[in-house]
């Protein structure tokens, strides 16, 4: 017989993080109980928040897809073949509304 598996849900949102109402309130209690420790973030030096984010940059580029060759040339062509018929479109019009303007001064 087929095997029936059970479908895994994934939890896309993480609500596992998700605090009830009570855990907030005992959290608000502990909070305001432990006001004398203050927890101060960890101070980096410059060079240090430079190579981390360099190291950003770096991943985000692997991310990248750039384009292939072809793709490129195939994408210019159109561009410079729309450009090319926008301008003349635009200058059609304009000698059309210089010859009429001239028909009716």
């Amino acid at each position: 017989m087929a095997e029936v598996r059970k479908k895994v849900v994934e939890d896309k949102y993480n609500t596992s993080k998700i605090k009830t109402k009570k855990e907030v309130k005992k959290e608000k209690k502990d909070v305001s109980v432990s006001k004398t420790t203050k927890n101060e973030p960890e101070k980096k030096s410059i060079f240090v928040k430079i190579r981390i984010f360099w190291n950003g940059v770096k991943s985000e580029f692997k991310k990248v897809h750039w384009t292939s060759k072809k793709d490129l040339v195939k994408y210019s062509i159109a561009c410079i073949f729309f450009i090319i018929f926008c301008s003349l479109f635009f200058y059609l019009i304009e000698v059309l509304f210089a010859l009429v303007q001239s028909l009716f001064a």
